[in-house]
């Protein structure tokens, strides 16, 4: 009885006020405030508000709707807040519509507590008030929270939707939760919805498994863009440039328009499989989207790693807008194709041009100094990195300075630098330091680092015929011969030197001791013939690379079967003079390659592109982008 005495005592002051007011200036005072809430003037439709709350008033759902949307445009939490305690101000209770309002305006405010509060106030919710919060929490990364509201939804009998799932979907890190959500999906007769399989083709692709992803697409004819992007996306992102690009033919045979997705996940193919030509082909189909930011970063990605500079340059300077990305791949582009020193001017250029350099477009930086042998350059970017720009030194600048003052033949001073790294050394750090100990002939301190390397990658095949040929080179027998048990018995085997050519957009490939190419026969005849022509000039196949090649392809008998001089010979053979010759190769090129290289540029007055995993090499003249400095 006192509780209902003191409720009563509350509400005179209302009630009064209610009675004091006719129905007619009732009207007025609402009509008031929903014009100011759709004419988005949010601070007398407050004022407006306060007076409706006065008198105990409360507008319909659809005016305070447009009131928190006004609130949201302005990003006013504050203002959001006291709408809030107002739809509940003495126990009202705002409609289900509003409250599913309220929640999304906490979420586009990132106050996902506030947000869950108002969902834990409802006495009922619908697939609305579970969505959205599920989306919340999958877009913010806290998977387990968005499978359990998933799953205390089914329990209270409300049914997800096409967006439940593929909202809580995108968020999957676990392939038990995806393998789960698909069997829900199919139980619920969702699978041909385009939003779920999109979601579904991603998931997987993220995780991994590509062809999970191409099981989901061929389940059922595809009348929808979406999903061809997601699937040509799912394995461009997975290194399937090849299944990507078939996937890309599908799709144009099947009627449909590429668009800016596909288009990225083309040019991420063309430059993985380093398919200069193709790629020119999909840059026909960018040319009508004129200034998208994103595919000209790609276009300038793509010819850099096609070894197209000047195609790159020409897509770099066209750009209208160019971001920290622009800036960074063409910087690192031309370091990695041996113009460091046009590197070095054109991130002067970016500094001057107020774009704030990251942490990539540094390592760009020193990947240009250390290319280009510049060791004081190299440290006054490397030391102030911090200071003029805020970033902290990660493996990949410590790689680059280790590089750098290993070929500068400091291998004290790289050591040392290793030793002070913040983080722990992985095997590519090591990896690094191996290459200048061998570079150096240091082969005390590269025994050691191969060690490292296999210690922290023990299948690394390069690394065992490394230590390996450091052995042998000592004749330390016993200790090759526990090698090569070691390689046997763990089944690691020797990557055999593979190089690949794009002759009429069909790739060739190369690979040293096969003999399965149809002209096989011819190209080492044709090989012969120049190796000769070579040697009467002067030219001397060099052995002695026996501790500076990968993978071993060190021997004399083997030296003119080398996979890239069988790939350039071909080239010779059917591309038409004036067309550069681009070669794509697996293992890093050797001494003698690189002297064939130039002396063949200048004998047939060619120019030729040479990608290895380390960096790109232009012979023109007899002569070489990296002036003889890799």
């Amino acid at each position: 009885m006192k509780s209902l005495t003191t409720k009563l005592k509350l509400l005179r002051p209302v009630l009064t006020s209610l009675c004091s007011y006719s129905s007619t200036d009732q009207t007025l005072l609402l009509n008031e405030f929903t014009r100011f809430c759709y004419q988005r003037d949010l601070p007398k439709a407050l004022r407006a508000m306060d007076t409706l709350q006065s008198h105990g008033l409360w507008a319909d759902s659809a005016t305070y709707s447009e009131l928190i949307k006004c609130c949201m445009s302005h990003r006013a939490v504050h203002e959001g807040n006291l709408v809030r305690r107002h739809l509940y101000f003495n126990g009202h209770q705002p409609m289900l519509f509003l409250a599913n309002v309220l929640i999304n305006m906490y979420v586009k405010f990132n106050l996902l507590t506030d947000a869950h509060n108002v969902f834990d106030e409802m006495p009922l919710r619908n697939v609305v008030s579970w969505t959205t919060m599920i989306s919340a929490y999958s877009k913010c990364k806290q998977q387990q929270k968005a499978l359990e509201l998933l799953v205390s939804m089914l329990r209270e009998g409300v049914r997800p939707n096409v967006y439940t799932y593929s909202s809580v979907l995108r968020s999957c890190e676990e392939m038990s939760d995806v393998r789960m959500l698909h069997c829900g999906i199919i139980k619920e007769g969702l699978e041909s919805d385009v939003f779920v399989r999109s979601a579904l083709i991603d998931v997987f692709a993220k995780l991994g498994e590509p062809e999970d992803a191409l099981s989901v697409f061929d389940e059922m004819v595809t009348g929808d863009a979406i999903v061809w992007n997601s699937i040509i996306g799912g394995f461009a992102q997975n290194s399937k440039n090849d299944e990507a690009l078939k996937l890309f033919k599908r799709m144009k045979r099947a009627g449909f328009t590429a668009e800016q997705a596909t288009l990225t996940s083309v040019l991420r193919a063309c430059t993985g499989l380093t398919l200069l030509e193709l790629g020119m082909q999909a840059h026909v189909h960018i040319v009508k989207y004129d200034q998208d930011l994103i595919l000209n970063n790609a276009l300038v990605d793509m010819y850099c790693k096609c070894g197209s500079l000047d195609d790159a340059r020409r897509v770099f300077n066209g750009m209208k807008e160019r971001d920290v990305i622009t800036w960074s791949t063409m910087i690192s582009g031309l370091a990695q194709n041996g113009y460091s020193q046009e590197a070095l001017e054109l991130f002067e250029s970016m500094k001057a041009s107020g774009t704030k350099p990251n942490y990539i477009t540094i390592v760009g930086v020193l990947f240009a100094c250390s290319h280009a042998g510049l060791l004081e350059d190299g440290w006054y970017y490397f030391r102030s990195m911090k200071k003029l720009y805020g970033i902290d030194p990660v493996r990949e600048h410590y790689g680059c300075m280790i590089d750098l003052l290993g070929k500068a033949g400091k291998l004290d001073d790289a050591v040392k630098l290793l030793n002070e790294m913040e983080c722990e050394p992985d095997a590519v750090t090591w990896r690094t330091l191996l290459g200048a100990c061998r570079v150096q002939g240091n082969m005390v301190l590269a025994e050691y680092a191969a060690k490292k390397v296999i210690e922290l990658d023990p299948d690394d095949a390069g690394t065992y015929t490394v230590l390996s040929n450091i052995y042998a080179n000592s004749q330390k027998w016993d200790s090759v011969e526990e090698i090569r048990t070691r390689m046997r018995d763990r089944g690691i085997k020797k990557e055999p030197g593979c190089s690949w050519i794009e002759v009429n957009k069909n790739i060739h490939a190369f690979i040293i001791g096969d003999e399965s190419h149809p002209l096989i026969v011819e190209v080492k005849e044709k090989l012969k013939q120049l190796i000769d022509r070579m040697i009467g000039i002067g030219y001397v196949p060099e052995t002695n690379f026996v501790l500076q090649d990968l993978e071993g392809e060190q021997m004399e008998d083997s030296l003119r079967h080398h996979s890239e001089k069988l790939a350039l010979t071909f080239g010779l053979m059917t591309l038409p003079l004036g067309k550069v010759i681009r070669i794509r190769k697996n293992l890093r090129i050797c001494g003698d390659c690189h002297v064939f290289f130039k002396l063949a540029s200048k004998l047939e007055n060619r120019s030729v592109v040479i990608r290895d995993p380390i960096r790109y090499h232009h012979f023109e003249d007899g002569k070489c982008s990296c002036g003889d400095y890799w």
